[in-house]
């Protein structure tokens, strides 16, 4: 049995000090070498472990074949970007989680081997027939996007709405280039553009325009896909002072606005020593980050054991490697103050209990406590969603259901709220995931319900 293949790698003391990717792609000697380790099982369980049910044993065989045009069609009649997907999902929780010959031996690399498709093709023009209908797409993240490609193909006038001066959501202010460089996701980008998808930005649904607006303005649907950007902080003594950041305002500001330049209107206080709260693939990616920008000393602080981190091995591993240092069984108790800024932070020693509701041991406290030397925290504990379109639509009298957290209430098959033709997926439904192939499942989800709720308007 040929050995699983792997990607070139940075060394991690030269990768430390730049914003390029961690990894090369599988050359194509590589490629057909790993495409022929797939056992082209005849149930394949690594398309029931895709959000998205790409057909997986296919477009390897394609690859075998030397046919990569064919492959890339495979992919996209199923997902819009496997650049983007090859590189961010977590295929060790799902397609390659379920690949038979991880059983024994290492899984088939199909994120690997996706990426090694996306880069090396582009969406193929098609004809498409106009239906005469209108949706407006509010956001240009995963669910967004996917929901626009899906709908664009249908036929029907498709405009998204992006509140920022750039396009991709999170993928793009959230995710590092070193992870995911630019000139992929511009590329997918540009694949919705000459399909004839409209895209606007610095618009905010819900300030700019509103849920009631765009409905007046004759769009016969709409999808919400604003995603969660509300961050959840840890609401412990010192959390308003200089020097803490949520995740999600550091990684913005570095990949969105450059702070960490010089140059920079709006520039990043770099100290010396930095802790990341939280133990997911936010919480790594902000580490790495501000071990390139010139932290000295950075820590991961997590309240579980390594066993519960939730963050992909490979970031893990990638963090380690980088000069990340891990504290575990640590929960924050107080950020200590010196003339308005951090001045060092008090954690509480944690032990493990039982299993709570996430299936993970839950930590107790011990009692004891410990100081750690630091003039930066960064929060990285999840976000919820912004309320900003679900309060306007509350002014307009629209009854959009929502839970006790800001959620919106979707119907988990189509993404159908409590209003008629008023869509939502991703982070900013409840069903939502904080996976880009999670967002694009429910993006398509809410594209297939639309487009038959518009055919029987048309049929009407």
């Amino acid at each position: 049995m040929t050995t699983r293949q792997r990607q070139h790698e940075q060394d991690p003391n030269i990768r430390r000090t730049n914003f390029d990717a961690v990894e090369s792609n599988l050359t194509p000697e590589q490629a057909k070498l790993e495409a022929s380790r797939c056992l082209h099982c005849k149930n394949p369980r690594c398309v029931q472990g895709c959000p998205v049910n790409i057909n997986i044993p296919e477009f390897i065989q394609a690859i075998k074949e030397d046919n990569i045009e064919k492959a890339g069609e495979i992919i996209r009649e199923s997902s819009l970007l496997p650049s983007v997907c090859g590189r961010v999902c977590p295929q060790e929780r799902q397609c390659e989680g379920k690949c038979v010959l991880g059983i024994k031996s290492e899984a088939v690399a199909i994120g690997a081997l996706e990426r090694y498709v996306g880069d090396a093709t582009s969406l193929k023009s098609s004809q498409i027939k106009e239906s005469g209908k209108k949706v407006a797409i509010v956001g240009s993240g995963c669910a967004g996007i996917t929901a626009a490609a899906d709908l664009r193909k249908a036929g029907h006038e498709v405009v998204v709405f992006e509140a920022l001066h750039k396009l991709g959501g999170v993928l793009r202010y959230g995710i590092p280039p070193f992870r995911l460089p630019r000139t992929f996701l511009d590329k997918e980008i540009a694949n919705l553009k000459s399909m004839g998808v409209k895209f606007i930005t610095n618009v905010v649904v819900g300030k700019s325009i509103t849920v009631k607006q765009l409905k007046d303005d004759g769009f016969d649907a709409i999808v919400i896909g604003s995603g969660a950007g509300l961050p959840k902080m840890m609401g412990i003594p010192g959390e308003n002072l200089n020097g803490v950041y949520s995740a999600n305002e550091f990684l913005t500001r570095v990949n969105l606005m450059q702070a960490n330049k010089e140059e920079t209107a709006t520039p990043i206080r770099v100290g010396e020593k930095a802790a990341i709260i939280g133990g997911g693939n936010v919480a790594m990616d902000a580490a790495r980050v501000a071990v390139r920008i010139g932290f000295k000393e950075v820590y991961i602080v997590y309240r579980r054991t390594e066993a519960e981190l939730p963050a992909r091995l490979e970031e893990i591993r990638h963090a380690k490697e980088e000069g990340v240092i891990f504290k575990f069984l640590h929960a924050p108790k107080e950020i200590y103050n010196k003339d308005g800024y951090v001045n060092g932070m008090q954690f509480e020693i944690m032990e493990l209990g039982e299993p709570d509701e996430s299936g993970r041991r839950k930590p107790l406290p011990t009692g004891k406590t410990i100081d750690l030397d630091v003039d930066t925290v960064i929060v990285a504990l999840g976000t919820g969603p912004n309320p900003t379109i679900q309060s306007s639509m509350l002014k307009d009298n629209m009854n959009l259901e929502t839970n006790p957290k800001g959620y919106i209430i979707i119907n988990a098959e189509t993404g159908e709220t409590s209003i008629d033709g008023v869509y939502a997926g991703g982070d900013v439904a409840p069903t939502g995931s904080s996976t880009a192939i999670n967002a694009m499942g429910a993006g398509k989800r809410a594209a297939k319900a639309i487009n038959e709720y518009l055919s029987k308007n048309i049929s009407e």
